[in-house]
């Protein structure tokens, strides 16, 4: 069981779910569902369309699988393409994101206290299981966490995918609403007579330094290790390679269903339980993001929307998603979403060792 929890999980179990009848579900509803939602111009079309129909398709109780070795692999694409926006010109910037991740801290703690306790107030949560739906973000990690503290892991798992379907559905119309798309839109050109053996050379060390993140337990390893191969390779000019933007778009629709799939073992009642309240805790958290964010923009000149989806309380690899789509300096995004998760994976456990010590 444990190969299962490897950022790429090599073995028998994971190679023949590739060809599962759940797996092929997945892919034969995201595929229409993807182009209908192109065909109505909704932003991030090929996340949104196949992110949506599996989630319905799961909670309607189909069988539906990803299978991880498919979605680590999509990951690292993601990664790669999100490393191509790495150059020297970055570190040149890197002094200010001191100040913009302890504004990241404050927000976590602000956060956790006043989200917590709404939920205990308000949906009748246990303090532990309160201070793990809080959080914003980290499901992962928070779930392993919340196990050894015996919480309730259907209620942290509902809440937290309930604002993340809410955040990543409702985040791309906000941006297409007030930022003008049409200058942003992934470029289509491509670099001519690109190497091929670069490819392989920042595929190969990103897989070894994805192993070696996980063996040390570096949050997100999957994307903190191609990010830091191929930024490593592309600042020291040895290597680059860009990548289509048509393949984003099939990262996109597996990324999308991915989030779906985690419905599978969920009902209807379970989420209409636990919607309301997860509504007005991703609306605090939102609005705590939108302080944090113009906190941020005092200090450092960015774009207020890359701010804003620094400190989105949404998945990482999700969030990455939106800031490629709308070209919002997704290395910037990316770093302080992985600042995030190892900030909540301190603060968080000692956050229930004081309130231990209290009672």
């Amino acid at each position: 069981m444990m190969q299962n929890n490897q950022a790429i999980p090599f073995n028998k179990e994971n190679f023949k779910l590739i060809f599962s009848k759940e797996f092929a579900l997945v892919i034969i509803i995201s595929i229409p569902s993807a182009i209908a939602a192109e065909f109505f111009n909704i932003p991030l079309a090929w996340f949104l369309g196949p992110m949506l129909i599996t989630s319905l398709a799961s909670l309607m109780g189909l069988k539906t699988k990803m299978p991880k070795l498919v979605l680590s692999s999509i990951l690292i694409l993601l990664g790669l393409y999100i490393g191509n926006y790495i150059d020297k010109s970055l570190f040149s910037q890197i002094h200010q994101w001191a100040w913009t991740s302890l504004i990241m801290l404050v927000y976590i703690i602000v956060s956790v206290l006043i989200v917590s306790r709404y939920l205990q107030i308000f949906s009748k949560y246990d303090k532990k299981t309160s201070i793990f739906s809080a959080a914003p973000g980290a499901l992962g990690p928070l779930m392993i966490l919340a196990e050894d503290e015996k919480s309730d892991l259907s209620q942290v798992a509902t809440s937290h995918l309930i604002r993340l379907i809410i955040i990543i559905t409702v985040f791309p119309f906000i941006v297409n609403s007030f930022y003008d798309v049409e200058s942003v839109k992934i470029a289509e050109e491509m670099i001519k007579d690109q190497n091929i053996i670069h490819l392989i050379l920042l595929i190969i060390s990103s897989i070894i330094l994805i192993i070696i993140f996980d063996k040390f337990r570096i949050p997100a390893a999957l994307l903190s290790g191609t990010l830091f191969a191929s930024g490593f390779f592309q600042i020291t000019e040895i290597a680059s390679y860009q990548l289509s933007p048509n393949i984003i778009d099939y990262c996109l629709l597996i990324l999308g269903a991915s989030v779906g799939c985690r419905f599978a073992d969920k009902t209807f009642s379970e989420i209409a339980r636990n919607a309301l309240h997860s509504f007005v805790a991703t609306f605090l958290l939102v609005i705590l993001g939108l302080l944090a964010a113009f906190v941020a923009g005092l200090i450092i000149d960015k774009n207020f929307f890359t701010l804003l989806l620094s400190y989105c309380p949404g998945g990482i690899y999700e969030v990455a998603v939106i800031a490629i789509f709308f070209d919002l300096d997704p290395e910037f995004v990316s770093f302080h979403h992985i600042i995030r998760l190892l900030m909540i994976l301190f603060i968080v456990p000692l956050i229930l060792r004081i309130i231990e010590k209290k009672t």
